[in-house]
């Protein structure tokens, strides 16, 4: 009987202080700073985002900290992801945003990566981010028809072969015959962008959302600068009503079901969104109580009336959901990732 009270006291001690623990979470970002590591240079959508979100997340979270975004451009994304992973400490005080893609680097093996993708800490994803290939009007690549029978192939600008900037314009090779020269090694959206102004690139592949709702495509939409060739959803973008899918122009030019798959694999980044991670072993509690304040500051009337004003469309994915995501995205049979790892090469 002694035995069996001196348990129960300590199960009572036990969750005595567990539930301190918990009362004690909220305390802990009080007078302090979270720095928003992103992955990408400034200019772009990725920097956009992290700004943005900087502003109003701090004020859901329990004593308000200050949230300071620094930039980490490099690889893709991997130095900022391998920095989240392996040397930033796991307290709650350092978040990332960094490429959705970079799981393609684990699936084939890359030596860079120094991460174990399903790991991170999921916080939530403010956006889908499906892509559209959009390209300069005043060349001769009107269509991707005429990209087809150019004698010499357009110049897309990407951030590296780990991105989905590398990824819709490498398919179209595979899975249409198309001949595109990637080049390869942009810091982000905005270093793309200012290399399609200055006629250094005549296209490239962006997020649907940035490049209708964003400047300065918004602006060279209305002027006729671009033109939106084709987009990586499984359904045409609202605001994209007249881009063809690549989805549907495999169906039409009868792409094999290999490459198929592949595109799958390569583009379920865009249902990862605009992840927002913390390190591996970050306290569950500051991580709930992050996600929640994540999930809170993205439905926050402040917060919609701003997106509404810059009129950015929001799809947001929970921490959960993420978490999810990322467990499923990995298991992937060994043709498919042999495929992946062939055209990375190429």
């Amino acid at each position: 009987m002694k035995r069996v009270v001196s348990s129960v006291a300590s199960l009572i001690g036990f969750a005595h202080l567990f539930g301190s623990a918990l009362a004690a979470a909220p305390e802990f970002f009080k007078d302090n700073t979270i720095r928003l590591v992103v992955g990408n240079s400034a200019g772009g959508a990725m920097d956009d985002w992290a700004r943005f979100i900087a502003q109003h997340l701090g004020k859901q979270i329990p004593g308000r900290p200050d949230i300071v975004v620094q930039n980490m451009p490099g690889a893709a994304g991997v130095i900022a992801a391998n920095y989240v992973y392996n040397i930033a400490k796991p307290d709650g005080l350092t978040l990332g945003l960094i490429n959705p893609a970079l799981y393609i680097d684990q699936l084939v093996g890359a030596k860079e990566v120094k991460f174990d993708w399903p790991k991170f800490s999921w916080i939530g994803s403010p956006e889908r981010i499906d892509q559209v290939l959009y390209i300069r009007t005043d060349g001769p690549y009107k269509t991707l028809e005429d990209i087809r029978k150019a004698a010499e192939p357009p110049r897309c600008a990407a951030l590296a072969r780990s991105g989905l900037s590398y990824f819709l314009p490498r398919l179209l090779e595979e899975g249409l015959g198309l001949k595109i020269n990637i080049v390869a090694g942009y810091g982000g959206g905005g270093e793309m962008n200012l290399a399609i102004e200055k006629g250094e690139a005549h296209c490239r592949a962006g997020t649907a959302s940035a490049y209708v709702g964003r400047e300065p495509t918004r602006t060279w939409i209305k002027k006729g600068f671009v033109r939106a060739l084709v987009q990586s959803g499984a359904t045409r973008y609202a605001k994209l009503p007249d881009v063809p899918t690549l989805y549907e122009l495999m169906e039409t030019h009868k792409t094999p079901d290999a490459i198929k798959r592949v595109a799958k694999v390569l583009l379920s980044a865009g249902d990862l969104g605009r992840p927002f991670i913390a390190p591996p072993g970050t306290p569950a509690d500051r991580v709930k109580i992050l996600r929640t304040a994540f999930t809170t500051a993205l439905n926050d009337a402040e917060l919609l009336a701003d997106a509404k004003k810059r009129r950015w469309d929001l799809d947001i994915t929970t921490g959960e959901e993420l978490e999810s995501l990322t467990k499923d995205i990995m298991i992937q049979p060994p043709e498919v990732i042999d495929r992946v790892k062939k055209m990375m090469r190429n």
